[in-house]
């Protein structure tokens, strides 16, 4: 199996190795602490969510990072990402601990969202850290198959933490809080693993360093219109298509995921607990999506060019999306998430190539922020528009077209870009 051959021959690159398992156990932390909030704040019998309330607790734990983004950017860009990787693994360990005596204590739910934020605050510098650092570990050669590998490893690490968090409450730990605690151990370890890398392995080059907190964000207004610049060159014209595409489908991804949460609260199920159960195989569903973008996304891009692999992946969604949505049925919704998984993380690995192939290493953490407050804006505007679209029980036909329209926009865009 190709992807198998692949997978051996990067293998043999030490550094990638390392950065793979920080990668595993950082995103197998964060999808036992994501499913652990859902439970918490969707799935709780006690709690009659809509999908306005989903809305607003993305934008709470969401929309901050367009402020957090930029500095994080800045600081991969002047600090040793090593260190980063490893001091906020274990501040996240910290924050994920605080979460859970939240969890178990009576307090207001605004403290309990701080407290989601600022976890969720910590992985952007972590995430975008893990996209910087990648170009320092394989040859250039290699990057497309890395690109493909790690990060769909990373999110098939994610939905197997919650799988494991859903396994944890099935075994008998009804609180939340006991799942919380289980994310805050592997992001630990996520901090111990970082250790076994030099400290320079993974950048940024020894004379753009500076250690000092003051040095580094004096700087930032400065340093991000010159990451833009580059950004905006004419030789990187491709990278920024890619990433308009990327945060457009990023925008549908959100859309629907705030409809399946309503779906599979309400209209797929009588019970919370039968609710969450068909969440978990979903988001299952939806991982095999993102194994299969893995497989077929090294060849596909090699064959058409990342760009229009991009076109390709949003062309698909666009037709099946409509054809696999508008029934409201459980086999077809699972269906669809297959697809959604495979056509957005195929996008995404391109999108990716695009950037880093595109993007110098002294620029490339302030652009993998910017790429993050981009998909955050996307999600959390994507929320608000199906809070107002969304009846109770989630069936709408409106959204489910819009989605479909905006994905055919997409594919058209991007193939003229492309022909040009």
């Amino acid at each position: 199996m190709a992807v198998v051959r692949d997978l051996r021959v990067l293998l043999r690159f030490q550094g990638f190795r390392r950065l793979l398992a920080v990668r595993l156990l950082s995103q197998g932390a964060d999808g036992i602490y994501q499913v652990a909030l859902a439970s918490y704040v969707v799935f709780s019998p006690e709690k009659q969510t809509s999908a306005a309330a989903i809305a607003s607790a993305m934008a709470v734990l969401l929309l901050p990072y367009s402020l957090v983004g930029p500095f994080a950017g800045v600081l991969l860009d002047r600090w040793r990402r090593r260190q980063v990787l490893l001091y906020c693994s274990l501040l996240r360990a910290l924050l994920a601990s605080a979460t859970a005596a939240l969890i178990v204590s009576d307090v207001p739910d605004w403290l309990f969202y701080v407290s989601a934020l600022c976890v969720t605050a910590v992985n952007r510098f972590v995430l975008a850290g893990l996209s910087a650092a990648l170009p320092r570990v394989v040859d250039a050669d290699r990057l497309v198959i890395a690109n493909s590998l790690s990060p769909t490893a990373g999110t098939l690490a994610a939905i197997a933490g919650g799988g494991l968090a859903f396994l944890v409450r099935l075994l008998g730990a009804d609180s939340d809080a006991a799942v919380v605690l289980l994310g805050a151990v592997l992001y630990l370890c996520a901090g111990l693993a970082s250790l076994s890398m030099a400290r320079d392995l993974l950048g940024p080059d020894r004379e753009l360093v500076k250690p000092r907190l003051t040095a580094a964000l004096s700087g930032t207004a400065r340093d991000l219109a010159a990451g833009v610049r580059h950004l905006a060159a004419p030789q990187r014209r491709e990278a920024t298509w890619a990433l308009c595409a990327m945060t457009m489908m990023r925008f549908c991804y959100g859309a629907l995921t705030v409809m399946l949460l309503m779906l599979c609260r309400y209209a797929f199920t009588s019970t919370s607990e039968d609710g969450l159960a068909l969440l978990g195989l979903a988001l299952a569903t939806s991982g095999a999506g993102f194994f299969a973008a893995a497989v077929l996304t090294p060849w596909a891009a090699g064959r058409l060019g990342p760009g229009r692999w991009i076109v390709v992946c949003a062309a698909a969604a666009a037709v099946l999306e409509l054809v696999l949505g508008l029934p409201f049925a459980t086999a077809p919704m699972l269906a669809a998430a297959f697809v959604l998984g495979l056509t957005t993380q195929g996008a995404k690995i391109a999108t990716d190539t695009i950037v880093q192939s595109s993007v110098d290493d002294g620029f490339r953490g302030r652009i993998f922020s910017v790429y993050d407050v981009l998909f955050n804006a996307a999600f959390v505007g994507a929320a608000a528009v199906a809070a107002v679209m969304l009846p109770p029980d989630g069936r709408s036909v409106p959204l489910v077209v819009t989605v479909a329209v905006i994905y055919g926009a997409v594919a058209a865009t991007m193939a003229r870009f492309e022909r040009q």
